[in-house]
C-alpha cells in the first residue's frame, strides 16, 4: 500500500490583531472592581510568553453584551473566510484546486455550525458536488493533530484520492464578562483565533510521509480542559494542573504510541508541539530531556498568535518544514479526554 504523503501545510489568521498589553489593560478594566485576585492573576498577562494574537472581530466587540446568537454569527462568519483563506493556500501549495478534492475533513470545536463550515464554504471554494464530507467536534488543543492522522488513514484508504483537512478555532468567542474565575482570567491572556490547512493523498509523490498516528488518553482526567456549555455560551475549563501533568505523564505516553509502531523516543529526530502556553513549553523541554529554549520555534507561534487550540500545533509544524525536517518528526498534542495525539512524519524516498 501507498503511505499518504502530506503534500502542504497552510495558515491563517482573522484580520483583527491585539497587543497583549493592550488585552491586558481592556481586562484589567473589566474586571478589577469585580474580581478580587485580578491584581495577583493579571501577571499572567506578562508571563504568558505572548506578545499578540488575532481576532476575529475588533477588541471594543468583545466587551459589548454577547449571548449565544451573537457568537454564533461572528463564528459562522469568521471561520468560514478562515477556512476558505487556510484551504485555498493548502491547495495552492499542493498545485491543486478545490474541484480536485475528494474527501474534506473539517475539525473545530469553538462553535456549533450546521451545515458545517465546509458546506458553507463549498460554492466559494469550488469543491464537486460528491465531495466528501467529515465534520470532526470536541478535540479541543489536540485536533490539528488529530485532523491529519484521520486525513492520513482516509487517504489511504482510497489511494491517490486527496484529501484536504482544515481546522478553524475562534477561542476568542468564549472570551466571558461574567466568568470571575482563575480559568476564565488565564483563557484570555492566552488564547486566539486562527486556521490551518493540509492537504494529503496516498501516492508516491510528495516531501513528508505520514508513517503512523496514535492517541493516549488518561482515565478519570475529564477535568482537566474542555468547555462548560450554560446559556450563555461556552465557559473555559482549563486545569492548573496541565504543565505538571504533561511533564509526568507525556513521555510515557508517547514512549507508548511510538512503542506500537516499533520505536523509541530515542528514534524521533525531532519533536513538534502544540504549544499550549509557556509553562507547557518548559513542562515538554523537561520530559523530553531536550535542554530549556530546544522548542523555540514553539515559543515564536505562541509569541505571534497565541495559543489558537487545534491550529497551533500546525503552525509550529509549517515554520519548522520551511526551516527543513530530518529523517523523522513526531508532531504531538494534547488535548480534552484528556488525550495526547501523535504523528510520525518522514522525509520521503
Amino acid at each position: 500500500m501507498q503511505s499518504p504523503k502530506l503534500l502542504s501545510v497552510a495558515t491563517a489568521v482573522p484580520p483583527h490583531c491585539f497587543a497583549q498589553g493592550d488585552i491586558a489593560t481592556a481586562a484589567r478594566g473589566l474586571f478589577e472592581g469585580r474580581f478580587g485576585d485580578f491584581d495577583r492573576l493579571a501577571r499572567v498577562f506578562e508571563t504568558s510568553g505572548i506578545s499578540r494574537r488575532y481576532a476575529v472581530r475588533p477588541i471594543e466587540w468583545y466587551f459589548t453584551r454577547l449571548g449565544w446568537p451573537e457568537r454564533t454569527a461572528a463564528y459562522l462568519d469568521g471561520a468560514v473566510e478562515l477556512f476558505i483563506d487556510a484551504a485555498g493556500k493548502a491547495l495552492e501549495s499542493a498545485g491543486l484546486r478545490a474541484g480536485d478534492v475528494d474527501t474534506v475533513v473539517t475539525v473545530s470545536s469553538t462553535g456549533i455550525a450546521t451545515p458545517s463550515l465546509e458546506a458553507r464554504a463549498a460554492a466559494r471554494l469550488g469543491f464537486r458536488a460528491d465531495v466528501e464530507r467529515v465534520p470532526v467536534f470536541g478535540l479541543g488543543c489536540a485536533g490539528g493533530v488529530s485532523g491529519l492522522a484521520l486525513a492520513g488513514r482516509l487517504a489511504q484508504a482510497r489511494p491517490g484520492s486527496v484529501v484536504l483537512m482544515v481546522t478553524v478555532e475562534l477561542c476568542t468567542l468564549a472570551f466571558r464578562h461574567d466568568e470571575l474565575t482563575k480559568a476564565n482570567i488565564v483563557a484570555t491572556a492566552l488564547f486566539g483565533d486562527g486556521a490551518a490547512a493540509c492537504v494529503v493523498r496516498a501516492s508516491d509523490a510528495g516531501a513528508l510521509a505520514i508513517e503512523f498516528s496514535g492517541q493516549h488518553t488518561w482515565p478519570d482526567t475529564l477535568e482537566i480542559m474542555g468547555w462548560a456549555v450554560d446559556p450563555t455560551g461556552f465557559g473555559v475549563i482549563f486545569d492548573r494542573a496541565i504543565p505538571p501533568f504533561a511533564r509526568e505523564n507525556m513521555a510515557p505516553a508517547v514512549s507508548g504510541i511510538l512503542g506500537r509502531a516499533g520505536l523509541t523516543l530515542e528514534d524521533v529526530d525531532r519533536f513538534v508541539f502544540h504549544p499550549g502556553g509557556k509553562k507547557v513549553i518548559e513542562a515538554l523541554e523537561d520530559a523530553f530531556t531536550l535542554g530549556q529554549g530546544a522548542l523555540n520555534v514553539e515559543r515564536e507561534v505562541l509569541a505571534q498568535f497565541g495559543n489558537m487550540s487545534a491550529p497551533t500545533a500546525l503552525f509550529v509544524l509549517e515554520r519548522a518544514m520551511a526551516e527543513g525536517l530530518p529523517a523523522r518528526t513526531l508532531l504531538t498534542a494534547m488535548g480534552p479526554g484528556f488525550t495526547a495525539s501523535s504523528v510520525a512524519l518522514s522525509r520521503a524516498a
